[in-house]
Order: structure tokens, then C-alpha cells, then sequence
């Protein structure tokens, strides 16, 4: 994640420590934030999802007792956070408990969700047991998104589902998934936030994966051209957001080019800041999902990825080997090549200047979209130039 919020407008928020490293600990020593995806089980069929979730029955998901025998496991190795997920989590009735328990853990519990299940009672209970994070997912207006989420009515029931979290005391936010034709929404979802008064926002560059890999070029992946003029936009209603008083948390997600970017765009601007951040995008190196260092993935039936986009690369079972020792084996050579992924990515990455400040980049999507997982990922929108320096 590239908080610009935080770099081009120098805000202090919640997540600095784990995002630039602020105090951190070194490759070796840090421990993942841990996304479950609980259930594959979902009650929307979005046109993006990487999960294909549908409505299907999950018959090999676990049980409750298996679940915390699995955050158990987490926590012993030092898992700052679990983040449910699916499908529609919240489609699995033991999860507000499977978060208490995870914050009796020492963990920190966060759900991303479509909404749509979010009644006051439910958002006053995972208020309750301390629930850090409500992601809720908005692909646009109202129009866009019913029609991304393959239902009438999804947009008006995420939208309750936002002001019962935010009613009841819960940080809550939004979760904004950017293909062709959703970007020209990108100004009605700033208003939302405003005439909501939401805290927070992720902007997601599309992963090919699960059913984004059917999207075709008309409502796929946004052109390098596109992908620059969202990020000028974004800095521009986020900047004018906090100059109205609303100090809000903006973020890009997945596309590790943003960092350069910014770096670049605030250096001509003569920015003040510009060195400062230079400084944090090395903390950060560039992409924790898809490292094996940053993020990691738990399935439904527990079986360990290196991120939520990446089902073909199982790193073993919870139910047969404790996490610690899948997360650090030294004899899984994938792994180990993504735990130091720099000395391997090929091409335009390999000689790029900001290597060391975006860390190669999305290397899920960069093997769906090119059938090898170290080859420069097709979403960098950086330029020849631009790179060489």
C-alpha cells in the first residue's frame, strides 16, 4: 500500500510502523499480515473478483474450533493482523467471534466485506469486541456499481452497511477497485466520502487473477496513459479534501510504480517533502503482497499462499505444518527467490533506477499476464526514460 495521504501530504496515521518501517524489524524477522479468505461463499458474483467467489457451497471451509487452533497458530508466530475475507465473510456467523478471539490473540482484526450484511446490531458488535478496520467495497456510483456487483440494490445496502459501521463507532472505509470503466467515477466516490464524512479510501489497480483475468479490453486494466491521469486525480481531490478540513486517508494498492510516481511528480513540484519520501518508499521497498515477507494468504481450507491473488502457488497446510514454519522454509525455492525477489526479476525491471523503492512490482500479475512470474509486470507505467534516469 502507498499512503498518499501520508507522503505527499504528511499525515500521521494508524498504519505508519507497518507500512514504512518505521521501527522495523529486518526481512527475516517480520512477521505477515495474515489475509483469510474464511469462505469462498459470497452473495454478490463481481465482474473482478480474484477469488471467483459465487454462491455455491463451500463444503471444505473450516470449523469454528479448527479456525482458532489456526489463529492460535498465527499468534504464536507473531501475526500483527487478520484480515476475513472471501467471498463475503460475513456470510461465515462465527467470524464476529473468530475476531474476538483474534484480538485475545494479541492480533489486530480487520474484515473486508461488500456491506451488504452490516445491520446496527452486527456493526454495534464488532464495535464491541474491537474490531480495528471495516473495508467496504464501492466500485462507483450507484449505477456502476450494481452493475460491477451483478445485483440491483448492492450499492443502496453497502451504503447502509457504511453508515451503521460509521454510526456506531467503527473506522470505516473504502475499498475501490480501478479497470476502464469505473475510473471516470473516481470524482462521484471523493464526494461520497465527503458527503459521508468516510476517514479512509484504497484505490486497487486490477490483479488478472480469478475472474479479473476474463475482463476484456474495454473494462479490464486502464491504459498507462489512464493509470497516470487517476493518480493526478487522486493526489488533486485528496489534496483538496485536506485543505477543507477533512483530513482523509487515501491509498493506492497493488501497483508499486505509484511510489516512483509520486517520488517523481513531488521532486519537479520542488515539494518539500520530496527527500522525506524518497527515504520512506526505501523503508517501504515497494511491494509487500506477493513477497513472502509483507503479506500472506490463508484459504478457506487453510492451505498458505504468498497473497490472495496467487492459488497456484501453494506454500503448504496450517492443519498439517505450523504457519511459522511454512512462512520461513528454507527449502521451498519459490519462497525463497520472492523473499529476494530484486536479484530476479528480468527486463526493464532488472535495470530500472527505482527498483529498490518499488521491489519489481505485482509479481502475480505479472505471471498472468505473461506467463512468468519475474518478467516486468504490464501494469508499470513508467517510461523508458523515466526509469534509466
Amino acid at each position: 500500500m502507498l499512503g498518499i495521504s501520508k507522503l505527499y501530504l504528511d499525515t500521521v496515521e494508524a498504519s505508519d510502523e507497518l507500512r514504512y518501517g518505521l521501527n522495523r524489524r529486518s526481512a527475516a524477522e517480520r512477521r505477515p499480515i495474515v489475509v483469510w479468505n474464511c469462505t469462498q461463499l459470497c452473495n454478490l458474483e463481481c465482474s473482478h473478483c480474484y477469488a471467483r467467489s459465487d454462491a455455491t457451497t463451500c463444503p471444505d471451509e473450516l470449523t469454528t474450533e479448527q479456525a482458532k487452533k489456526m489463529i492460535d497458530d498465527l499468534a504464536a508466530f507473531g501475526c500483527p493482523v487478520l484480515l476475513f475475507s472471501g467471498g463475503e465473510p460475513l456470510l461465515r456467523k462465527d467470524v464476529p467471534d473468530l475476531a474476538e478471539y483474534a484480538r485475545s490473540q494479541g492480533m489486530r482484526a480487520v474484515i473486508s466485506t461488500n456491506g451488504t450484511l452490516i445491520d446496527r446490531p452486527l456493526a454495534d458488535r464488532l464495535q464491541k469486541i474491537g474490531l480495528s478496520y471495516v473495508g467496504i467495497s464501492i466500485d462507483g456510483t450507484e449505477a456502476t456499481h450494481d452493475r460491477f456487483r451483478c445485483k440491483d440494490g448492492a450499492f443502496q445496502e453497502a451504503l447502509r452497511g457504511i453508515r451503521n459501521c460509521r454510526d456506531a463507532g467503527l473506522k470505516v472505509g473504502l475499498r475501490f477497485t480501478m479497470v476502464k470503466d469505473n475510473l471516470a467515477d473516481i470524482p462521484a466516490v471523493f464526494d461520497l466520502m465527503e458527503a459521508e464524512r468516510i476517514p479512509r479510501i484504497c484505490f486497487y489497480h486490477l490483479v488478472n487473477t480469478g475472474r479479473g483475468r476474463e475482463l476484456g479490453q474495454d473494462d479490464g486494466m486502464p491504459s498507462h496513459e489512464e493509470t497516470r491521469a487517476a493518480l493526478e486525480l487522486i493526489v488533486q481531490r485528496t489534496s483538496s479534501l485536506h485543505t477543507r478540513g477533512q483530513k482523509v486517508e487515501v491509498l493506492t494498492v497493488d501497483n508499486h510504480s505509484d511510489g516512483p510516481w509520486l517520488l517523481r511528480k513531488m521532486r519537479a513540484e520542488s515539494h518539500p517533502r520530496a527527500e522525506q519520501v524518497y527515504h520512506l518508499l526505501k523503508l517501504n521497498g515497494g511491494a509487500a503482497s506477493g513477497t513472502g515477507v509483507g503479506i500472506s494468504c490463508v484459504n478457506w481450507n487453510v492451505d498458505v499462499y504468498p497473497d490472495q491473488f496467487w492459488r497456484d502457488k501453494k506454500l503448504g497446510s496450517v492443519l498439517e505444518t505450523p504457519f511459522g514454519e511454512i512462512w520461513t522454509n528454507p527449502e521451498n525455492e519459490f519462497l525463497q527467490k520472492l523473499k529476494a525477489k530484486e536479484k530476479h526479476v528480468t527486463g526493464r525491471c532488472a535495470d530500472c533506477q527505482y527498483l529498490e523503492l518499488c521491489g519489481g512490482n505485482f509479481r502475480a500479475r505479472a505471471e498472468a499476464l505473461t506467463g512468468d512470474p519475474w518478467a516486468p509486470d504490464p501494469a508499470c507505467y513508467l517510461t523508458a526514460d523515466e526509469i534509466s534516469g
